[in-house]
């Protein structure tokens, strides 16, 4: 079915008249167009963006599994080393059945389990750095003699006269 261009104004006008108070010209309706085209174009691009940043995000959130999952089959490996392969043991002090530390151990191989068992003994005989704490009393010091004000002095009567 073919349409008019009466069917056209009837069907077309009656959106605009209530969008608008009166008709609307020709270059309007082009602007209107090259409006919803721009926020059509934006929206695609906002998509895209949005659909490649989860895509970037999801590889990293693969990569951390990955990772973190190593680390658990090494632990469950050393752990198991470290107590002579008694699984039994192991699974009370850690609350994790036997059957599954032994399965996450299997795939890691004795000279990786060595290798992190170096490490840890290593980390294990460093010094632990510690700061050193000042008292309160040398930190009330410390305050009063940095906040600009003149410390008093104390005499040999051990009564106090300020320094002006």
């Amino acid at each position: 079915m073919r349409t008019t261009s009466t069917d056209f104004e009837r069907n077309w006008g009656a959106r605009v008249s209530t969008n608008s108070a009166g008709p609307v010209s020709a270059s309007e309706l082009r602007r209107r167009v090259r409006a919803a085209e721009a926020v059509k174009a934006k929206t695609r691009e906002m998509a895209a963006e949005h659909a490649l940043t989860a895509r970037e995000a999801a590889v990293k959130a693969a990569k951390a599994k990955e990772e973190a999952d190593v680390t658990a089959r090494e632990a469950a490996a050393v752990v198991l080393r470290l107590f002579d392969n008694d699984a039994e043991l192991v699974s009370e002090l850690l609350g994790v059945p036997a059957e599954e530390l032994e399965r996450e151990a299997k795939p890691v191989t004795a000279a990786r389990a060595k290798e992190v068992i170096e490490s840890l003994r290593a980390r294990a005989e460093r010094p632990r750095t510690t700061r050193t704490r000042k008292s309160r009393a040398d930190a009330a010091d410390a305050s009063s003699s940095t906040s600009g004000a003149p410390a008093p002095v104390v005499t040999a009567d051990d009564s106090r006269a300020d320094v002006a």
